[in-house]
């Protein structure tokens, strides 16, 4: 089928373009080839003011054509150009002379990376293991904590499956049970969410696992007060931040998790099958690892834990990148840019009769996820028709909690695409699909 946009030659910017000479020079890569020559200019920090025309400039370091909207961030972002090109480049290089010798040098810019992840999030190199994604490492915790007959797991009705499926799984291998806290609709607030989980905990808790931001409806867990509580009683906490690692500004420091887990390939805007996993350093030894092989990492935990046979090295420095993207332009402006798109969705929404909004017009307790009711409209004919005609790409929602359509917008849409957006469903809530 054709689409109703032209597909263009990749560009990418003049600071990616230096980083990528100077890693050039230091790793001895090959000539960049004549397309990759710097044709967009350089993104700077984002200024206090920032208004539209800097933003779009952030998109220009996106392969996105004018015309298609992506509002999907909590399914799949797209890679940014700077991310794209580091992969590109890594890749052929390696492919152009794959010998140890030569390979050896990812493995030292690997642990470059290791120490970028652990500065964005405020922990040590020592404390971070490179996975490949939110589920993988949500799995080596659950896998890798000794439980047994009597223990007792408490995880978040609202979580990713990754972090509920598996635990009730190897519930049924190891013995332990698992206990679901509950989480009304819509977000009762973190005081409230605060005392489902003091009331939940038992002298047999053992680890306490919710997600830090929920995908169905961007409702905001207060996870510093939770792990709080875990804490003091002497519980293992596990912070899912597959929907806020890349949108907002985390600070692990301050959160005291034991684990924390996330992906590129959503809000970062990075590399796909590439992840993170937090382990705190004081209960590093309690995990065992899941899998046993070779190409560990070099310092800390990741010595034990990511030991995962041959791995894409690119795709690695690729995190590196991505990070560096939103450091450069500032992660609170980011998530300041963010959240105003999401709640300039919420407040445009409820203005068209039918909907309901599901997703807490709350800044403290939502994110930039919003999920909505069409009225009477199916859902995912709905998404259909936004993306087959009208190029908006979002993701639909069945079933009897909260359907709908989930609109997750991010740092490189527009107030113009959020608008067009509003108005295309206005249309097709007066009309009919």
């Amino acid at each position: 089928m054709s689409t109703k946009y032209d597909t263009h030659r990749p560009t990418m910017s003049r600071r990616s373009f230096a980083g990528l000479a100077g890693l050039a020079g230091t790793l001895g890569w090959f000539e960049l080839p004549a397309w990759a020559a710097p044709q967009t200019p350089p993104v700077a920090a984002a200024p206090a003011s920032a208004g539209e025309a800097y933003w779009q400039q952030v998109r220009q370091q996106f392969l996105m054509p004018p015309g298609l909207t992506i509002v999907n961030a909590a399914n799949l972002c797209p890679t940014s150009l700077p991310v794209i090109e580091a992969v590109y480049r890594a890749t052929r290089d390696v492919d152009a002379d794959p010998s140890m010798p030569n390979r050896r040098k990812l493995s030292d810019a690997k642990e470059q990376v290791r120490r970028t992840v652990a500065a964005a999030l405020r922990v040590t190199p020592e404390e971070i293991v490179i996975t490949r994604n939110t589920s993988e490492g949500n799995n080596f915790v659950s896998s890798g904590i000794d439980l047994k007959a009597g223990d007792e797991v408490l995880v978040s009705a609202e979580n990713h499956p990754s972090l509920l499926n598996a635990w009730v799984e190897k519930a049924k291998r190891f013995g332990f049970s698992v206990r679901r806290v509950a989480h009304p609709s819509p977000h009762p607030g973190h005081v409230a969410i605060i005392d489902a989980f003091r009331s939940a905990f038992t002298p047999a808790t053992r680890i306490v696992a919710f997600t830090h931001v929920t995908a169905s409806s961007g409702d905001v867990f207060p996870a510093r007060e939770i792990c709080r509580l875990a804490r003091e009683r002497g519980v293992l906490s596990v912070v899912d931040g597959a929907q806020s690692f890349g949108i907002l500004d985390i600070d692990l420091a301050d959160m005291q998790p034991d684990f924390f887990t996330g992906s590129a390939h959503k809000w970062l805007c990075g590399p796909r099958e590439v992840g993170v996993l937090y382990v705190n350093k004081q209960i590093e030894a309690r995990l065992w690892p899941s899998v046993v092989s070779l190409y560990a990492g070099a310092v800390g935990v990741s010595r034990r834990l990511e030991g995962l046979g041959q791995r894409n090295e690119a795709e690695i420095l690729g995190l590196g990148e991505a990070l560096t993207l939103q450091a450069t332009i500032g992660r609170t402006a980011i998530e300041a840019r963010s959240r105003r798109l999401a709640q300039l969705l919420m407040t445009e929404l409820r203005r068209i009769d039918g909907v309901r909004v599901w997703t807490s017009p709350d800044p403290a307790h939502s994110a930039a996820i919003v999920t909505f009711q069409p009225g009477a409209l199916d859902p995912s004919k709905l998404a259909t028709a936004l993306y087959e005609r009208e190029r908006i790409a979002c993701s639909a929602r069945s079933g009897a909690d909260r359907p709908g359509l989930r609109l997750s917008p991010h740092f490189y849409n527009s107030v113009a695409e959020i608008e067009r957006t509003v108005a295309t469903i206005r249309k097709y809530m007066n009309s009919g699909v």
